[in-house]
This record gives C-alpha cells, sequence and structure tokens, in this order.
C-alpha cells in the first residue's frame, strides 16, 4: 500500500510529538504489543473483514484461495498425524501480511473514533498503527487509560489479546521533567518507560533527537567502515567501486 510503511508511521508520529510540544501540552502513549498477534487472526473473521471493506473481487479471490482450506499435520519420530484443518494465522514473512493485518483491526479500532484525544485539523487522532506495531495517544492519561479499556474489550472479540509485559507507555513532556502515567490493564500496570524503539526508531520522553542521530551516526559509520576494502580493491572494476 503506498505511503504506508515504516518510515511513515515513524513520521507521523514524530510530527505529532514535535507539534504538541510546541504547543506546550503533554503527550501520553501506549506502545501496544499483541501476544502473537499474527498467529491469532481467524481467517473467517478476516474474510468478512475484506467484505465489508470493499476489497476488490480478484484480490478477495487470490486472498481467500491463499488461507482457505489449508490442512497440517505434525511429525514425531517419523510418524504423522492426522491431518486438520488451519483456521486462524497469517503468514510470516508474507509481504501482504501486515496489510492484511491492518485490515482485520481497521474495523477493531473503527470503535475508537468516539472516544475524544487529538484534534488534527478537525479531526479526531487518538491511534497510529503499522502490522501490530498500534500506539494509542492521548493528551492526559484518563483518555489514553479509556482508549486502553475500549483497545483490549475490541481486541479480544477479535481473538487478539494484550500482552502486558511488553506494552508500554510514555509521557513526553516540557512542562514536567517527571510525569506519571498510572496505566493498568486487566489490574495489572503497564510499565512506564523513558525511551522506545518504534520501528526502529528511538522515541525518548524529553522529545530529542541526540540519540536517535548519534545512532544512525554509527549504523553509517558502521557501513562505511564494511565497505571501505572496495574503493581500494584494484580487481574490481572503477564502474563497480564508483557505483
Amino acid at each position: 500500500m503506498p505511503d504506508k510503511g515504516t518510515r511513515n508511521a515513524i513520521s507521523t508520529l514524530s510530527m505529532l510529538i514535535e507539534r504538541w510540544i510546541e504547543m506546550q501540552k503533554d503527550l501520553n502513549l501506549c506502545f501496544i504489543d499483541y501476544s502473537k498477534a499474527f498467529d491469532k487472526v481467524r481467517h473467517v473473521e478476516l474474510l468478512r473483514m475484506l467484505e465489508k471493506l470493499d476489497i476488490d473481487g480478484k484480490d478477495l479471490k487470490v486472498i481467500r484461495n491463499l488461507y482457505w482450506d489449508q490442512t497440517a499435520c505434525v511429525t514425531i519420530e517419523g510418524e504423522n498425524s492426522d491431518f486438520k484443518p488451519i483456521k486462524r494465522g497469517l503468514r510470516q514473512g508474507c509481504v501482504m501480511s501486515p496489510d492484511l493485518f491492518n485490515l482485520y483491526s481497521e474495523i477493531n479500532l473503527r470503535n475508537l473514533d468516539g472516544i475524544s484525544s487529538l484534534k488534527i485539523n478537525g479531526e479526531n487522532l487518538n491511534n497510529l498503527k503499522y502490522a501490530d506495531n498500534t500506539v494509542s495517544i492521548a493528551e492526559s492519561g484518563k483518555q489514553l487509560q479509556k482508549l486502553l479499556d475500549t483497545v483490549v474489550l475490541e481486541s479480544e472479540r477479535m481473538g487478539l489479546s494484550l500482552n502486558v509485559k511488553k506494552t508500554e507507555c510514555m509521557v513526553i513532556s516540557k512542562k514536567s521533567s517527571n510525569p506519571k502515567c498510572n496505566l493498568v490493564s486487566k489490574g495489572e500496570k503497564i510499565k512506564q518507560v523513558t525511551k522506545f524503539k518504534y520501528l526502529g526508531s528511538l522515541i525518548t520522553s524529553d522529545s530529542r533527537c541526540t540519540t536517535e542521530i548519534c545512532k544512525r551516526i554509527a549504523m553509517v559509520k558502521d557501513t562505511f567502515q564494511k565497505m571501505k576494502p572496495i574503493p581500494a580493491n584494484r580487481n574490481i572494476s572503477m564502474t563497480t567501486r564508483v557505483g
């Protein structure tokens, strides 16, 4: 899907943080982690969602053929079990899987639309997602708690469950040096952090990019050192070395 890659998700979150800091407002984030998210997608529900979203008939047929009527068996010490139907799970590594998960959770997250949060050009924005990486966003801890409760409830209806141990929250603030985010899920406290790696990019509670910039510079240096022998190798053509 165009404009749906990780870079787009990272830049959107970064711009939100920058804008809210400029307005001297707090930003409460919850980085949601699902337990074995791709493995729990129900095929029947997936196809029902795709039909509701008016996916093209040919594309729908391809997806149906990819997932429908799958069977599998278990081999133990050379003996095969009976074949059983596979009724849930997205293929790991398949280029379609992130988009399919986005669509699967789309209607689920539409139920969050009524929960007030950030206002962007008159539109309500309370979550960002890329595949199974979902960020709930709010100005206050109370709003964020309501969002999380709704996400948990709606996700369970879809067969998805929250991994509380890997779900983390953060408050980005210029008004307080030690803001608190007392977020809980079913009685379990959500860990508050000052740093979180979101889709490979480091998000910090002080909203500074220094750590991320230093990391990127180090990555470039490391790559340059690995490539350094190539320009000096006379056995490689000049075109290849320069290219």
